[in-house]
């Protein structure tokens, strides 16, 4: 008698034709946010060559708050085989200053990544004021300690 046994393997992810190693080049592409009345919080996962591969909604908050774990930022990095990550979400109050929560979780998920190996390189923070959308890099900044 012979019991069959079926392994369901992992598909890799086609990387698009985007390149979003300028946080100019991120605000674009997820400015769809900066109108949101709660604050949405979204990573870009990314293959080796920082081509994105897909955009994930991590979590959805309120007006001016958004829960975040490392659990759920990296499960999607690690299903679509991802070697580094950008971190967005939008303030919609307009102003792109970011909170010290903004800093602590930035931190923390560059920690996590060290230890997974998959890098977050910038968090963007996009917001509209005065029928504007703008965008700030924490990298650009130097408020964290990114990764090359």
């Amino acid at each position: 008698m012979y019991t069959s046994i079926q392994t369901q393997l992992m598909k890799v992810k086609e990387a698009s034709n985007n390149h979003m190693s300028d946080p100019q080049q991120v605000s674009k592409h997820c400015q769809d946010i900066a109108d949101l009345a709660q604050e949405a919080f979204q990573i870009i996962t990314l293959n080796s060559q920082n081509m994105m591969i897909d955009r994930h909604l991590i979590t959805l908050g309120i007006l001016n708050a958004s829960l975040v774990h490392s659990r759920e930022v990296f499960r999607p990095c690690i299903q679509d085989s991802a070697a580094a990550l950008i971190l967005v979400h939008n303030h919609p109050s307009g102003d792109i200053t970011p909170s010290a929560e903004d800093i602590r979780i930035t931190k923390k998920m560059i920690e996590a990544g060290n230890i997974l190996d998959i890098k977050p390189l910038d968090h963007v923070i996009i917001g509209k004021k005065d029928g504007k959308v703008q965008y700030l890099s924490m990298r650009e900044e130097g408020l964290c300690q990114f990764n090359p």
